[in-house]
């Protein structure tokens, strides 16, 4: 989204959004003796937290469906209305959801923020993501950084402990609760490393093709080896035209030899993505999809497993 679009959308959300904050008071459920009130940028984490939370939050997920992009989603007056009671809000970064700045800063609210890309081991040491800046052009993308940082399983688990601290900090009362359930999500975690490493073990080295760099985190923990052409990751991320110099080198990597599996993106699409999927059709390479919301129904662990699943199926 252009800086003239997110101006006029958030200036549009603050005025939408006087009527419908008028006469609420400040403060949270959480605040009031009730349950803490948790709001997650996607499912993705609105997930975690209530795995986390247990019977002591309610979790509302902005994003929640397969139609929405995080990357150019435009809030409502009732999503700031809803980011105004937070207890805690939890968001990705990195330029991923950077709506979340523009609602708190619209909120007004004081609830602490977890930013899972700043957990990431991969974050940049200079990287900025500060809320001090909320609404402001800094929480676009940082150059060089995968921000899908939720395929990233290390990740996950700082996210994890932070959700179980804040909410300790929160409600002490249950904080033996929301760390019992931080270790059990841990050991779920622990079966995902497991398996990537057992795909590792299988088929470390080998080269794979993604249209998006979405997954890029799982790959890379499963030791395989990304070949997608930079240009035309960028440009499918981006819902660009890729080069047509750009689009015949990704077809000759597809029908090369080398490349074991081509993984696509569920949520979007275009001429070029097929171009590649009909190549690897024609050359015998499987073709599996990734989604970035969770899927209804899953939970994040048995979301990732089952990608993990159709990736070492793929390759075998």
């Amino acid at each position: 989204m252009n800086r003239s679009r997110r101006a006029l959308t958030l200036l549009g959300l603050a005025a939408a959004s006087t009527l419908v904050l008028a006469g609420c008071a400040g403060g949270s459920a959480g605040a009031d003796g009730g349950r803490l009130q948790v709001v997650a940028s996607t499912n993705v984490y609105g997930q975690i937290a209530a795995e986390i939370g247990g019977d002591a939050v309610d979790v509302t997920s902005i994003v929640s469906s397969a139609s929405q992009d995080p990357h150019s989603f435009e809030p409502s007056a009732r999503d700031q209305l809803i980011v105004s009671k937070a207890d805690l809000v939890i968001e990705n970064g990195g330029g991923y959801d950077a709506f979340v700045a523009g609602l708190i800063d619209a909120s007004g609210t004081k609830a602490p923020v977890i930013t899972a890309a700043e957990l990431s081991p991969a974050w940049p040491a200079d990287a900025h993501d500060d809320h001090a800046d909320a609404g402001h052009e800094d929480h676009a993308h940082v150059e060089g950084f995968n921000e899908h940082v939720w395929y990233d399983v290390d990740t996950v688990r700082a996210v994890s402990k932070a959700i179980a601290d804040q909410l300790s900090e929160l409600d002490p009362a249950h904080a033996s609760d929301f760390a019992a359930n931080a270790k059990a999500f841990g050991a779920d975690l622990d079966g995902l490393d497991a398996a990537l490493a057992d795909i590792e073990s299988a088929h470390g080295g080998e080269q794979v093709f993604m249209t998006e760099p979405v997954p890029g985190y799982l790959v890379e923990d499963a030791g395989l080896v990304n070949v997608t052409p930079e240009a035309f990751s960028e440009a499918v991320e981006e819902e660009q035209d890729v080069a047509p110099a750009t689009l015949l080198e990704a077809l000759n990597l597809i029908g090369g030899g080398s490349v074991r599996v081509l993984i696509t993106n569920t949520q979007t699409g275009g001429a070029e993505t097929q171009a590649v999927i009909d190549a690897a059709d024609e050359h015998g390479v499987p073709t599996i999809a990734f989604s970035e919301t969770l899927p209804k129904g899953e939970t994040y662990v048995s979301w990732m497993q089952a990608n993990i699943e159709a990736l070492s199926a793929a390759l075998a």
